[in-house]
C-alpha cells in the first residue's frame, strides 16, 4: 500500500515540481496546511508563503509561492501558483531591500502612496524571506 502522494507543483508560467511526496506543507488563508497519504479531498486559497516538501526518502525541497490554490484529490495534490520558485533561487538581497521599501513605504503618512500595494509588496518580501529561512533551516546554514 502506498504511502506517498503524487505532488504537482505549477505556475503560470511553467511546472516547478513533480514526484511522489511524503508531505507537503503550504501556507493557506487559515495558516499552516499539511497534506500527507489519505487526506480528505481539499480545495484551499493560498497566500504567499513556503511550500514544504518531503519527498519519499526523506529528502525536502522547499519552494516559494506568491498566492495561488492547493487542492487534494484521492491520492495527488496539486499546487496551482500565481507565480512558484525554488527557495534557492530567490535573490535574497532584492527580497530584503523589497521588505525594507514596503515597510518605509508604509511609514510614510505624508506622501502619496498606495497603502494596498505597498502591504501587498511587504506580505509577499516577508513571505520570500521565510521561506530562505525555512531553507537555511533545513540545510543547517541558519
Amino acid at each position: 500500500m502506498a504511502t506517498t502522494l503524487q505532488c504537482d507543483i505549477v505556475s503560470a508560467e511553467s511546472q516547478i515540481y513533480s514526484g511522489s511526496v511524503e508531505l507537503l506543507v503550504a501556507t493557506g488563508v487559515e495558516g499552516e496546511l499539511g497534506v500527507c497519504f489519505g487526506h480528505a479531498a481539499l480545495l484551499t486559497r493560498l497566500i504567499p508563503g513556503p511550500i514544504r516538501v518531503v519527498e519519499q526518502g526523506g529528502d525536502e525541497q522547499v519552494y516559494y509561492a506568491s498566492g495561488g490554490f492547493l487542492e487534494v484529490q484521492g491520492d495527488v495534490v496539486t499546487v496551482l501558483a500565481d507565480t512558484a520558485v525554488r527557495a534557492d533561487d530567490i535573490d535574497e538581497a532584492a527580497a530584503e531591500t523589497a521588505r525594507k521599501d514596503a515597510e518605509e513605504a508604509l511609514a510614510n503618512q505624508q506622501g502619496e502612496i498606495d497603502y494596498s500595494r505597498a502591504s501587498s509588496q511587504l506580505a509577499e518580501a516577508t513571505a520570500q524571506l521565510a521561506a530562505l529561512r525555512k531553507l537555511k533551516n533545513r540545510a543547517g546554514r541558519g
